[in-house]
């Protein structure tokens, strides 16, 4: 492990993570808020769209809202003591499978970006050359 840097530090330079997911998140939120807006709610069909879309635009606002406290909090710790740490546990099998794991879900999480960057790319250049 790097003793140069403190766990603390780790914390906030982790916490750019969290941060970023909570813009992504309040992100969709307001893009259903908007989507809301555009539906005919004299058709049941688009009652019922509008309810579906209500319920998840108030689930992302409040997940993006408590990835934001993480992120302040992880932030905030910048300065913590550094503890003694046993060297052995740092660098077990369990801690080494669990970053492999982080790893690999981060890994995941790229090319999942990747696939939906090109996708909404595409549907921003729709929506701008249909508003036009």
């Amino acid at each position: 492990m790097n003793e140069s840097r403190t766990c603390g530090q780790g914390l906030a330079e982790t916490s750019e993570l969290p941060g970023k997911l909570a813009e992504v998140i309040g992100a969709i939120g307001e893009i259903l808020e908007i989507h809301m807006k555009a539906l005919d709610l004299e058709d049941n069909d688009s009652r019922i769209e509008h309810e579906a879309y209500r319920e998840l635009a108030g689930d992302h606002r409040r997940i993006a809202a408590g990835l934001e406290e993480i992120a302040r909090r992880m932030s905030g710790y910048r300065d913590l003591p550094m503890g003694r740490h046993d060297p052995k546990l740092m660098s077990s099998p369990k801690a080494v499978e669990a970053f492999d794991e982080l790893v690999s879900r981060e890994t995941e999480l790229l090319a999942l970006l990747e696939v939906r960057l090109e996708r909404d790319r595409e549907m921003r250049a729709q929506m701008r050359s249909t508003g036009s």
